[in-house]
């Protein structure tokens, strides 16, 4: 199952109406919102993987944190330390705040949702992504696969960055990598 099937049914879509009730969406909106922002998150941790040590960092980031609670238990979405977990996520995948507000700016104008709303679940959205690696990888006992190729990790991201659904994530991983990280 790919991360937004992931996300999306997650304790029956608990964890989407838990979310979205923390920042006033309805459930229909808040999984167009997370359809709109999970690639950009996507194409980011896509980016670190190709950074040095970027698949060692991410597997020692999955192996010490606790990622998983936030799929099994969604009411701690809400909570001061997930959201400061989730934006040092965000910190560490998109480099600036700069680049989260672009990517909060573009979903708005794809989904209509107020961009205010979208920075807000930013953050949650990425604890999310996070909490589905740990998972996905933890299930697979794919931690020391991992560690050597991150062949694991671009299959579960694939989904997510092929927008337009082509067979091929090369020509909208460039697009979105152009749009969010120049220089």
């Amino acid at each position: 199952m790919d991360i937004l099937n992931t996300i999306l049914n997650a304790q029956n879509g608990g964890a989407v109406r838990q979310i979205g009730q923390m920042v006033g969406l309805e459930k229909e909106q808040t999984t167009t919102a997370l359809e709109a922002l999970l690639p950009a998150l996507a194409a980011g941790f896509q980016r670190n993987l190709q950074g040095a040590d970027g698949v060692g960092a991410l597997t020692a980031a999955l192996a010490q944190g606790n990622h998983g609670r936030y799929l099994e238990t969604p009411s701690t979405l809400g909570d001061a330390s997930s959201i400061a977990d989730g934006n040092g996520i965000l910190s560490h995948v998109f480099g600036s705040k700069d680049v989260s507000r672009q990517v909060a700016a573009r979903a708005s104008t794809q989904t209509g949702i107020d961009p205010a709303i979208l920075k807000k679940l930013l953050p949650i959205a990425a604890a999310l992504m996070m909490g589905t690696l740990s998972r996905q990888t933890q299930s697979a006992g794919a931690s020391q696969a991992v560690a050597t190729s991150g062949t694991d990790f671009l299959s579960m991201l694939t989904p997510l960055m092929d927008a337009n659904r082509d067979g091929s994530m090369l020509d909208d991983v460039t697009g979105m990598l152009g749009r969010f990280f120049r220089a």
